[in-house]
């Protein structure tokens, strides 16, 4: 865990210096509508920086969190636009036969909000949450309800988190 926040910090901290909080927007933008981006690593990063004082925490917590529900609500929109159609023609060959499919919708249907919350604290689920409840069909005001909680909580955990206990991440440097 260290060792990738050291090489996240040594990666993201040029970047985070120079263009500010809106480089946490499109890493975390870009992460949350489903791209392999390591967002985590850039909020630490930048809550470390403004925790030194080099970016506003105010800053960098509006960053992260219209990033995060701006990107899922992407997500959500290019599932819903292709994804369950995609799912049922492709899904087979990865062993993700229509009956399965079926299952997962149900079981989403059912507890689709708790779902989509937890899937914020889990990597890759983070990256695909707006994808799948888009693909399943959730309604989109309660995605946005539990999306919106889901990114609050993560934001308050990974941006104030670091910002508030930076002397324990200062021999990382």
């Amino acid at each position: 865990m260290l060792s990738t926040l050291h090489e996240g910090w040594a990666i993201f901290e040029p970047f985070l210096k120079t263009y500010g909080a809106i480089t946490l927007f499109v890493m975390i933008f870009l992460e949350s509508m489903g791209s392999p981006v390591p967002g985590e690593t850039g909020v630490i990063a930048g809550s470390l920086l403004a925790a030194k004082g080099e970016l506003s925490i105010v800053g960098v917590y509006f960053a992260v969190l219209f990033g995060a529900i701006l990107g899922d609500s992407t997500g959500y929109l290019i599932g819903r636009l292709g994804g369950n159609r995609l799912l049922r023609r492709f899904g087979p060959r990865i062993g993700l036969t229509a009956e399965r499919l079926d299952a997962v919708e149900a079981r989403f249907s059912k507890g689709g909000l708790w779902i989509v919350v937890a899937a914020r604290f889990i990597p890759l689920m983070r990256q695909l949450n707006g994808l799948v409840a888009g693909s399943l069909s959730m309604p989109f005001h309660r995605f946005l309800m539990a999306q919106g909680a889901g990114a609050v909580l993560w934001t308050s955990v990974y941006c104030l988190g670091p910002y508030f206990f930076a002397e324990v991440f200062a021999h990382i440097r």
